[in-house]
């Protein structure tokens, strides 16, 4: 499937993501290409360190001052290049590969009860009846208000097979409700929805993350829709920050005819050069292709992003993306900690690597270097002649740049919220979404469970409900701005309906309300037939 440059890289899968690409290996030799270990340097260490515990005015933990000193170490040579404890190991592990093991649920703490928003599908807790919008208000008989989110997930995960007994008030229910809920393992989805855009042929597809079961759930997902009568398809990658490279190959192998390369990375040391290569048989090589980005689509979503462009495969709509290229490989220590060091660049198919400046961190991470170009057409990317950038061209002769994250074809960029708005979502929004479904989410349970396709044509939110908004947010000191509301009515109710979506489905009825005001979306829509454009560019 993958074609090694090294027969010792056999060993490795590689993994990319925006705290860092990565590359994991079973057997790498600690020092490769002739290095010698650093005995000096850490002779020096040793001293200092050695020294503090001894003679320092106070009394100090080495252990803590190791960590500190490998955190800078690290941090100084590059964004990506991390330490990491071995407290937040198995939390990235179970990321990383799609499982833990709970109750299974999604929460947020309002006014310091916590609160399910959504229950995991096919979980313990969705199997008894758990709902979102309940309120978790005991553990184990022991009270729950108050708690922090490290101490609500340390009294909900526990081992498969174990119980744990919670209180839930429900709505306008007087008395709490007992659920004994044994944990079990959660899977962690990729693919966060799926679904046929209505009244069109379009399939559209989310992926939240690349984890290890990212590929599995796109082909499934995309199988049904096609049997369901999808014709084309929008790849949804945007805020989506990585996860494992091979899943990434996996996807764009999907969509890409045999024999082009996808990606390939290179290292100093040369065991870390790779090249991957598509295979035969991919069962969407000829669906027409939009794949939506923006300044959250990094690494692995870059990478599909990249081959998809460079190869003038599909369509790329919406906003420049994060601008990641480097490759990381993580080492383990003796102590259960470990740390993800930069080994390589990755390079699309024409050659670009899309890595942005990183020498000042902070207008790193502030996303400083991010190609910003004007809203519109965008097919030829027609830069300035004495651009810095390096040029490269894709397979039917389009112009594309190197550096700076991955420039749409066609730029479309959200709608900019207004101060009325933020102030809303910042400082009551939340907390009347939890009272509105709770005051009304059983009626409306009761009338539209069964029939999702007509709350989606026929429910609006009433004036009830914007009269209930306006007073809890005047109760908060916000002025009420009549004529700003009217400007941000649409997606006001808008977000009611997909909160409400949320609560009597789950994340992909969500996703198809939201759809309904984005604009990236709607414009992707109108844009396939110029996804006809790349079939006639001469290869």
């Amino acid at each position: 499937m993958i074609r090694m440059k090294n027969l010792a890289f056999a060993l490795i899968c590689l993994a990319v993501g925006i705290i860092g690409g990565i590359i994991i290996a079973s057997r790498l030799p600690m020092y490769v290409g002739g290095l010698t270990p650093p005995k000096e340097h850490v002779r020096k260490f040793a001293t200092v360190l050695e020294n503090i515990e001894a003679y320092y005015v106070d009394s100090v933990q080495p252990s803590e001052l190791t960590e500190t000193a490998l955190k800078a170490m690290l941090t100084a040579l590059d964004p990506h290049s991390t330490y990491i404890p071995a407290s937040q190991k198995q939390r990235e592990k179970e990321d990383l590969y799609g499982s833990f093991e709970g109750i299974g649920i999604q929460f947020e703490i309002i006014n310091d009860t916590i609160t399910v928003t959504t229950p995991i599908i096919g979980g313990p807790s969705e199997k008894l009846g758990i709902r979102a919008g309940d309120k978790i208000v005991k553990i184990d008989g022991v009270s729950a208000v108050g708690l922090a989110d490290t101490a609500v997930i340390k009294r909900l995960k526990g081992e498969k097979g174990t119980q744990v007994t919670v209180s839930i008030k429900r709505g306008s229910m007087k008395d709490l409700v007992d659920f004994t809920i044994t944990r079990d393992r959660i899977p962690i989805y990729s693919v966060s929805a799926a679904f046929i855009i209505p009244s069109t042929d379009i399939g559209y597809i989310a992926i939240n993350q690349f984890r290890a079961t990212m590929f599995e759930e796109f082909i499934q997902a995309a199988r049904k829709l096609r049997r369901e009568g999808m014709k084309r398809m929008i790849l949804d990658l945007r805020g989506n920050p990585g996860g494992l490279l091979e899943q990434a190959f996996a996807i764009a192998d999907a969509f890409i005819p045999s024999g082009r390369k996808i990606v390939y990375t290179k290292g100093r040391q040369p065991i870390f050069d790779d090249e991957y290569i598509a295979t035969a048989g991919g069962e969407f090589e000829d669906i027409p292709l939009i794949v939506l980005i923006d300044a959250g689509s990094a690494s692995a979503s870059e990478i599909v992003a990249g081959a998809i462009q460079d190869l003038d495969r599909g369509l790329i709509i919406g906003e420049t993306s994060f601008g990641k290229g480097l490759v990381q490989r993580p080492y383990d220590l003796p102590d259960g900690s470990s740390y993800r060091l930069t080994v390589s660049r990755y390079y699309t198919p024409s050659g670009r690597c899309i890595q942005r400046d990183y020498k000042d961190a902070k207008k790193y991470r502030a996303l400083h270097g991010r190609v910003q170009a004007d809203e519109g057409d965008n097919f030829y990317h027609k830069e300035a002649t004495d651009s810095t950038r390096p040029m490269f061209k894709t397979l039917g002769g389009r112009t594309v740049y190197g550096g700076g994250g991955i420039v749409p074809d066609y730029i479309v960029r959200r709608d900019t919220a207004s101060k009325f708005l933020l102030e809303l979502a910042g400082k009551v929004l939340r907390e009347f979404l939890d009272r509105y479904t709770s005051e009304y989410g059983e009626q409306l349970r009761r009338q539209y469970s069964h029939r999702f396709s007509e709350f989606l044509r026929f429910y609006s939110v009433n004036n009830d409900a914007i009269a209930m908004l306006r007073t809890m947010a005047e109760q908060k000191g916000i002025v009420w701005n009549e004529s700003q509301y009217r400007a941000d009515e649409l997606w006001l109710k808008t977000s009611i309906k997909s909160y409400i979506a949320r609560t009597i489905w789950n994340l992909n009825e969500k996703a198809m309300v939201d759809i309904s005001i984005d604009k990236q979306v709607q414009k992707a829509i109108q844009l396939f037939p110029e996804v006809q454009k790349l079939s006639s560019i001469q290869r």
